[in-house]
């Protein structure tokens, strides 16, 4: 994206001291992003008893869990805009108080339709809430400690999927049915909210440039048609409504490019500033947390599928099979920031060396055991350099556009999650059907490693762009 007039930031958002932000601040807009992301997970493994419950469709089933999922993917960017038109506090608390009451709403659901509401509202409130995680983290802590705080932050993302699958699991095994799923996340939510209330810094918001509600529209838009299909695709069997739907998505991204330059050339906020993806280390690194969070959700997508289909095992021991994984994962994220500064550079292609071989040894070890767990735990280790690529990536955006970048990486994120278990899932899928998942893990393990090495290629162009605080 380009623009051919002067760019005048907007006006600084009144902050509070960097130094004094508490512990406590970060705790609760961590715990936060850990109910949202625990969401997406916890209610996979409860699909058949609300099935039985409820007597859902196939369609009404897919919809319960990929409605929240679609909706929080379009929505990532505007709620970040909203976070700094009106207060990233304000944001948050609204977008948590959102998710906490449809959260209520679907264990009460007495019915499909209204389930699917209630998720599809949940996603909503997730995307008001998420965004705004990044950008105070970003506002608040500097240097070492921002370092920190992100590697805190990666290794919630990474928990709440592993967590999601294994609390579902121990949750229906107590034979409570499948509302507990939902209920659980109630009594958290009210008290972050009283929390939130207490330790958030305030902030006005910058309450210039508006909405762009064309750049809203064209983006919304996009992302809708591109992510509907790639969900929902792999069951409907690939329909020609789908491919159609994704290629007039292409094409709207393209008119939402020129929406944005003729926001900007009328003086007026796009939605993502044209500054920002010119940052140093901004467009390589979304490339990188594109194709890495790819394999990351196919890897987690498949090995669920292959551990509880070929393995027998339970949805609890599946999740457990996976701690090593995510400890992994957290661990490099907390001690990247420990590192020399000259190091932390050659850091992250180095993590996709690890990852990638590591993806065909997993599928070497499709037996599972000590050797699948330990595959599994160097996947998480050499994956753990997400947390870098993040704080790379936004080393050199100015404060005042955070919002605008932790909307840009959360949406390419999370449409990476979506790329990978709508290609590589499918491939995992189709190459099961009458063979067992044993074949269809190696294959999918040779994908998976092929991504890793672009997404390490991609981090070269990070390195040598984006430097380090």
């Amino acid at each position: 994206m380009t623009q051919s007039a002067p760019l005048a930031p907007p006006a600084p958002v009144h902050q509070p001291e960097k130094s004094k932000a508490s512990g406590l601040l970060l705790a609760v807009i961590l715990v936060g992003q850990f109910l949202a992301i625990l969401n997406v997970n916890i209610v996979n493994v409860a699909t058949p008893t609300i099935e039985a419950d409820l007597h859902s469709s196939g369609a009404g089933l897919q919809m319960i869990v990929a409605g929240y999922t679609i909706v929080y993917a379009v929505l990532l960017i505007t709620g970040a805009r909203l976070g700094d038109l009106f207060g990233y506090r304000r944001a948050f608390l609204i977008g948590l108080a959102l998710f906490t009451l449809t959260t209520l709403g679907a264990g009460l659901a007495p019915t499909t339709g209204t389930l699917v509401a209630a998720r599809l509202a949940q996603g909503a409130g997730a995307a008001l809430m998420m965004p705004q995680v990044m950008t105070l983290i970003q506002h608040n802590y500097q240097g070492a400690a921002r370092g920190r705080a992100l590697g805190l932050w990666s290794a919630v993302v990474s928990g709440g999927i592993v967590v999601g699958q294994a609390l579902g699991g121990i949750l229906l095994g107590l034979g409570a049915g499948w509302r507990i799923v939902f209920l659980v996340l109630v009594p958290i939510g009210v008290l972050l909210l009283i929390a939130g209330l207490r330790v958030l810094p305030a902030d006005q918001g910058s309450g210039q440039g508006g909405l762009d509600p064309w750049g809203l529209v064209s983006l919304s838009a996009a992302v809708l048609l591109f992510v509907v299909p790639l969900v929902l695709g792999r069951d409907l069997g690939w329909p020609l409504w789908g491919w159609a739907s994704m290629a007039l998505s292409v094409v709207l991204f393209v008119v939402f490019v020129r929406v944005e330059r003729w926001v900007t050339n009328r003086g007026g906020r796009p939605l993502v500033n044209a500054r920002v993806l010119r940052a140093p280390g901004m467009r390589p690194g979304l490339a990188v947390l594109l194709l890495g969070p790819a394999t990351w959700g196919a890897f987690l997508f498949t090995s669920a599928l292959h551990l509880q289909g070929d393995l027998k095992l339970s949805p609890l021991a599946s999740g457990m099979m996976l701690v090593p994984c995510a400890l992994a994962f957290a661990l490099v994220g907390l001690a990247w920031p420990l590192l020399p500064a000259r190091r932390q550079r050659s850091f992250v292609p180095f993590g996709y060396v690890v990852a990638a071989p590591a993806y065909v040894g997993l599928g070497l070890a499709a037996g599972g055991g000590v050797a699948y767990a330990a595959m599994s735990a160097l996947i998480g280790a050499g994956l753990g350099v997400q947390v870098a690529v993040t704080n790379l990536a936004t080393t050199h955006v100015d404060d005042v556009y955070a919002a605008d970048a932790s909307g840009a990486l959360l949406t390419v994120m999370q449409l990476g999650q979506v790329i990978g278990v709508s290609t590589v899932g499918t491939l995992f899928i189709s190459l099961s059907q009458g063979g067992g998942t044993g074949s269809a893990s190696m294959v999918t393990a040779v994908a998976l490693a092929a991504l890793a090495v672009l997404a390490g290629l991609s981090s070269i162009f990070l390195v040598r762009r984006g430097g380090v605080s």
